[in-house]
C-alpha cells in the first residue's frame, strides 16, 4: 500500500462542519456510544475548557479524516485542585481506521499539551487501545471519575516524569459535558 501523506494541524473554525461528519461518522457503528460525541465537541469548543491548539485534525490530501479533542478539566479532593486535560474524542473516519492516524492525532496532542505546560491527560476510552499511547487505570495514580465506570476503561497519562506526583482526587469535568 502507497504510504499515505498525513497532515496534523490545528483545527480551524472553517472546518467544523467537516470535523462534525468526521466525529458522526467515527461513532456510528459504535455499540458503545451515545453518538452525540459530535454536539459534545460543539460544546466543548464554546466553553472556558476549550483550547484551540489542542483541537487537531488529521488530513491526507486536503481532506479531514480525523479529529482529537483535549479540554480543560479539573481533579479536586478535599485540600487541593489540579487542572489536567480531558481527551475526549479522538475520531477517524470508518475507511481510515486501524491504519495508525488516531495514533498519530494522539501522540502529536500528547507534544502539543506538553509544550502548552500540561502535566496529565484523563480518558475514558478502550483498554486496549490506549495503554498503547502510555496510559494506565486512573485509580493506580489515585484518580476517580464521576461516574461509574470500569476502571479499566478509566486512564491517565503523566506527559511530564512524575506529572501527576500528589494529585489525587475526583476529576471534575466541564459543565458541557453532562449537558
Amino acid at each position: 500500500m502507497e504510504q499515505m501523506k498525513i497532515t496534523i494541524r490545528q483545527e480551524e473554525p472553517e472546518d467544523f462542519k467537516e470535523v462534525f461528519t468526521v466525529i458522526e461518522k467515527a461513532f456510528e457503528p459504535l455499540q458503545f456510544s451515545d453518538h452525540k460525541e459530535q454536539f459534545l465537541v460543539e460544546r466543548l469548543r464554546k466553553s472556558n475548557a476549550f483550547i484551540p491548539e489542542l483541537s487537531l485534525v488529521a488530513e491526507i490530501e486536503n481532506k479531514i479524516v480525523g479529529h482529537i479533542l483535549l479540554t480543560k478539566l479539573k481533579i479536586r479532593n478535599d485540600q487541593d485542585e489540579f487542572e489536567s486535560l480531558a481527551l475526549a474524542p479522538v475520531s477517524v473516519l470508518p475507511e481510515y481506521q486501524n491504519k495508525g492516524i488516531g495514533g498519530i492525532l494522539i501522540k502529536e496532542a500528547h507534544k502539543t499539551a506538553r509544550e502548552l505546560g500540561y502535566k496529565s491527560i484523563v480518558l475514558l476510552g478502550h483498554e486496549t487501545y490506549y495503554p498503547k499511547f502510555g496510559y494506565s487505570q486512573a485509580d493506580k495514580f489515585g484518580i476517580e471519575l464521576p461516574f461509574d465506570v470500569p476502571k479499566e476503561n478509566c486512564m491517565a497519562i503523566e506527559l511530564i516524569e512524575n506529572g501527576l506526583n500528589g494529585v489525587k482526587g475526583i476529576v471534575e469535568y466541564p459543565r458541557e459535558f453532562n449537558e
